[in-house]
């Protein structure tokens, strides 16, 4: 299983964890084992076309995904996975 680190903003819906693990394949694959364990978190990081959200940014062992696979990123049973809010500010 691969590890999750869940934002603070996305903890109520882990019921406060920090780290969680998921099954999958792929990311696609991880966000909908997410979703099965933890109903609404998809929505929060993928929007209605099948995309990570803009506001948000996922690592898979320090890579960030748009610069990889996005969605269909290969996931290994060790990997690390970081759920990141983007910071906006001026």
């Amino acid at each position: 299983m691969a590890k999750i680190r869940i934002p603070a903003p996305l903890r109520k819906l882990t019921g406060d964890q920090r780290t969680v693990s998921a099954d999958g394949g792929t990311l696609v694959e991880l966000v909908e084992d997410l979703e099965r364990r933890f109903p609404g978190i998809k929505a929060r990081i993928v929007d209605g076309d099948g995309k990570v959200h803009s506001f948000v940014n996922i690592f898979v062992d320090d890579e960030d995904v748009r610069f990889l696979q996005g969605l269909q990123t290969p996931i290994t049973q060790d990997a690390e996975v970081a759920i990141i809010p983007a910071m906006a500010g001026g």
